[in-house]
């Protein structure tokens, strides 16, 4: 079996062809995901910020991770929740998308990025060099997994 051949079973799977048949079905989900976006870019800006100096100066850095960690764990939930049955739904026209291959390459990179890297260093407090390197690298790769997700919609 081709990858676009298992692309297509999944979009004919029973969930792919209730999204993509319903006429509300896809508008609903998809405005749930926005909603996890907005609060994932919450969670991601309010450490950034703070690694960059622009934000929650009064903080300590270690805290906002910690209080942010939740609100990022939630979006990341609900942006996978919904993301799937999305993707279900469209599955073969993502398989000739550049667009969604950049996000689906950039999404694991900007997890274990988030998760392996920026948090653990960013609780011990680094220099402000390292904390914006570590802030502007957060948000590129991020901004790269948003940006390529809007545009999966406006491509191929």
């Amino acid at each position: 079996m081709t990858w676009v051949e298992r692309f297509d079973a999944l979009e004919r799977s029973p969930i792919g062809m209730a999204i993509r048949e319903s006429l509300w079905l896809f508008p609903a989900i998809e405005a749930v995901h926005l909603l996890g976006l907005a609060l994932l870019g919450g969670a991601v800006l309010m450490v950034d910020l703070r690694l960059l100096g622009m934000g929650l100066r009064g903080r300590a850095l270690p805290l906002v991770v910690a209080d942010a960690r939740p609100w990022l764990l939630i979006a990341i939930g609900v942006m996978l929740a919904t993301g799937i049955p999305l993707f279900l739904s469209e599955a073969v026209k993502c398989f000739y998308n550049f667009s969604f291959w950049v996000k689906m390459i950039a999404l694991p990179v900007a997890l274990v990025f988030t998760f392996a890297v920026k948090h653990p260093l960013a609780r011990r407090n680094p220099p402000r060099a390292a904390a914006a390197l570590l802030g502007i690298a957060s948000i590129g790769v991020w901004f790269t997994v948003a940006a390529a997700g809007r545009w999966i919609g406006f491509s191929g």
